[in-house]
């Protein structure tokens, strides 16, 4: 026991002469004084300790009393920052109680082990508490009463990416409800066999069958009821990067259309990370030959110079009437100049090209002259529009002209056009309304999802047709979609001018949706910086005071700064779910900002296009500045912001209030240097994909960190089931009723969680036990 003694003495130095180092270096940086004042403490107490005076266990003691009253002032009762705060010297207070009659044989063992005994209890209870969800928001009194829907589960078909072309995803089924959910089992499996790139792909189910495809677009056809395949397809595409499908189209022959044989009556569309456009027979898997050439069109057609991995789609098509509108990925900050935005329309039944908009250059209404190509620089939509028929409209989410981080010398049109929902007429592509939700985007604010559409009562008794856009940014725009006004307020605010390099052009203003809850959008302070231990606190608290943060749209510079939210979002790719009969709407959000900063071309090492779209740099060839970007994380790669890091949100549209939040799942799968811990705590972890509700009130979601597929309670927001997934999930879960066997299933595509090395190739079926 006495050399743990001295070693602890030893120790106990160490951390307080690194205390007294980092919290001077952050005392002349204008931040707290208490880490320079705790190292103090420490290192005073290690040297009595290690002349045998017992007072030195005692002032480590003091330091965890008095830590309290400052992290309640820092603070208040936010339970991950007091834990972040006090564990440390709880602990430190603990081993300097126990270890004191060692090193001093006057001193009052039963005493200081009695004290020793508390601060472990003390310390216990506080990692005890560390496994209970905290942060919770419950439904209020304001909130708009739960109402549990009639369900209808005859069959249906699951034909869109969002389930329908409105991105609502919301089943009529309650065969599966909140009573019975949590007798969910396993039903079936297929391996899809393992391709590059995530898998983020939404089956479709027609009738029998399910579709899926790999993030290689392989295709496969699923007996519904066994998982069995009945063909598969693979087009042979291949990209340098960033392989994804995150679905399909469907489009079914009028009947008076259809062939004899049958063949193509009923046809999947897919897009390809190689960009082709393909059509193909849903029974067999066969290309359909009377579509392009072959079953092909290029999607290059058009588009002048297509470096390679400089375009293609990764996004599911829209399926418009008899039309499929498409849009197409570019890849971020690698140079101006990159390959147009152009949104187009081909024929369903020929391939060939209905219509282009070209936002460039709106004379273009198929393709360009000959010698011309579609404008080149122009936004684009990465991501699956939504489709109102009866309206007639197409709603375009673009993103921006790229490179992202640098305005100056970008085309006008860009200005217009970046982060903007365009609504475009279905029979001629022409625009017939736009919104804007960022101004001159410097940020990567483009727009990620899939708008949904929801029919709103207006309380005198009228419907109101209405579109809901979430973003990055946690703002969510709640419009007329007939006319792309706001529903709900929105207010052009004042933000920051300054830090940035002196010749870009910010726009003073921008927009907030004020008129509906921001998710997951808090203002960064010193005092919310977050670690796990008093090291990574105090590192992290350093690093903001270092960098520049002005709030929200704080510029890019030369001088690293902190963008909040950061470029993952907010709110991404995987949109939102509605329980229509409620019009109450779920979503998943990621709050971990990140670090952004432009670096001169002359200090700028060019790689080439050797890594990811999104960082860690990018040359943004043509402009003075190269760029760099990452999340802002501590040494222990932990995120120097305060938990939840993510959250499943509920939103009541009646009261456009949050009706219900909590936590994205637990740790059990992280930890510190990427070190798993298996520790299940519910921490709200960055999440992807997107969420699924059904008529039985239950809300699927298993784009968590943790290797799990939930299902909430659309009420209140409670855990009603989960199951433990072989690797975790990037992808929207879907469900279904079998017209054979009358089940109901909820299916969901398992390939690895965002940012994970465990990968698989896997897609799982649920249904009830013991169901007759």
């Amino acid at each position: 026991m006495k050399f743990l003694a001295t070693l602890f003495c030893i120790v106990l130095a160490l951390i307080g002469l690194g205390l007294i180092g980092g919290g001077a270096w952050l005392l002349r940086l204008g931040g707290s004084p208490y880490y320079a004042a705790v190292g103090l403490a420490y290192l005073v107490a290690a040297l009595l300790l290690w002349r045998r005076k017992t007072r030195g266990a005692l002032i480590v003691l003091l330091v965890a009393v008095f830590t309290l009253p400052w992290a309640l002032w820092e603070s208040g009762l936010n339970f991950w920052a007091l834990f972040a705060r006090l564990m440390s010297p709880i602990a430190l207070a603990g081993f300097a109680l126990l270890f004191a009659p060692s090193l001093s044989p006057t001193a009052n063992r039963k005493l200081f082990y009695g004290g020793a005994l508390v601060t472990a209890l003390i310390f216990a209870t506080g990692f005890g508490l560390s496994f209970v969800p905290h942060g919770i928001i419950q439904p209020s009194a304001d909130i708009t009463a739960y109402k549990t829907a009639k369900g209808d589960n005859s069959p249906s078909d699951w034909t869109s990416y969002g389930r329908t072309t409105a991105g609502d995803r919301y089943s009529p089924f309650d065969q599966i409800n909140r009573g019975n959910v949590s007798k969910l089992d396993l039903a079936w499996t297929y391996r899809t066999g393992k391709g590059d790139g995530a898998d983020q792909n939404t089956p479709l189910q027609i009738g029998d069958t399910v579709y899926t495809c790999t993030p290689t677009d392989v295709i496969a056809a699923l007996d519904a009821d066994t998982g069995k395949p009945r063909w598969t397809f693979d087009p042979k595409a291949t990209a340098p990067y960033w392989q994804r499908c995150r679905g399909l189209g469907y489009y079914k022959m009028p009947m008076e259309a259809q062939s004899a044989d049958g063949l193509c009556n009923e046809r999947l569309v897919q897009t390809t990370i190689d960009a082709r456009l393909l059509a193909i027979d849903s029974k067999t898997g066969a290309p359909c030959k009377d579509f392009g050439d072959n079953g092909t069109v290029q999607l290059s057609q058009g588009m002048g110079e297509v470096k390679t991995g400089y375009y293609f789609q990764t996004s599911a098509p829209l399926i418009a009437r008899n039309l499929i509108v498409v849009g197409g990925w570019v890849t971020d900050n690698q140079e101006v100049g990159e390959p147009s935005g152009v949104i187009r329309a081909f024929n369903v039944v020929t391939g060939e090209l209905e219509w282009a908009w070209d936002l460039g250059n709106p004379e273009i209404t198929k393709l360009p002259p000959e010698g011309q190509t579609y404008t080149r620089a122009t936004p684009n939509m990465w991501t699956t529009a939504a489709f109102d028929d009866k309206l007639g409209l197409i709603y375009a989410p673009l993103g921006n002209t790229t490179p992202d981080y640098y305005g100056v010398n970008r085309p006008a049109f860009a200005d217009q056009y970046n982060a903007t929902l365009v609504a475009l007429d279905v029979t001629t592509g022409r625009e017939k309304w736009k919104f804007q939700t960022v101004h001159h985007d410097i940020w990567d604010y483009d727009l990620p999802a899939q708008p949904v559409l929801v029919d709103l009562p207006d309380g005198n008794g009228v419907t109101v047709p209405a579109l809901l856009q979430t973003t990055k940014r946690g703002q969510l725009f709640l419009l007329d979609r007939r006319t792309g006004t706001p529903l709900a307020e929105v207010q052009e605010k004042p933000v920051p001018q300054q830090g940035g390099v002196p010749e870009e052009k910010l726009s003073p203003t921008q927009p907030y949706s004020v008129g509906m809850p921001t998710i997951g959008a808090e203002r960064v302070t010193e005092q919310t910086a977050w670690g796990l231990t008093i090291f990574d606190q105090l590192a992290c608290r350093i690093a903001f005071r270092k960098m520049r943060y002005d709030g929200d749209f704080t510029p890019i510079g030369t001088q690293y700064a902190i963008q909040q939210p950061g470029n993952l979002g907010g709110l991404n790719w995987g949109s939102v779910s509605v329980d229509l009969p409620n019009n109450r709407v779920f979503m998943n959000d990621i709050r971990v900002p990140s670090l952004f900063a432009l670096i001169p071309r002359e200090e700028y090492v060019d790689f080439a296009l050797t890594t990811t779209a999104h960082g860690p740099s990018a040359p943004q060839r043509g402009t003075p500045y190269a760029m760099a970007t990452e999340m802002w994380t501590s040494r222990l790669r932990v995120p120097c912001t305060q938990p939840p890091f993510g959250t499943v949100t509920a939103v009541d549209l009646k009261t456009r209030k949050i009706a219900w939040q909590v936590p994205a799942g637990t740790a059990e799968e992280l930890g510190p240097f990427k070190i798993k811990t298996k520790l299940p705590m519910p921490m709200g972890l960055p999440s992807y994909a997107g969420t699924s509700a059904t008529a039985g009130g239950v809300v699927f979601f298993a784009g968590f960190q943790d290797y799990y597929i939930r299902a909430y309670d659309a009420e209140n927001g409670t855990e009603l089931w989960k199951y433990p997934l072989p690797v975790g999930s990037s992808a929207t879960p879907m469900t279904y009723v079998s017209p054979k066997t009358g089940k109901q299933y909820v299916l969901i595509s398992v390939g690895g969680a965002p940012y994970s090395k465990d990968v698989g190739d896997y897609v799982l079926a649920f249904s009830l036990k013991n169901r007759d």
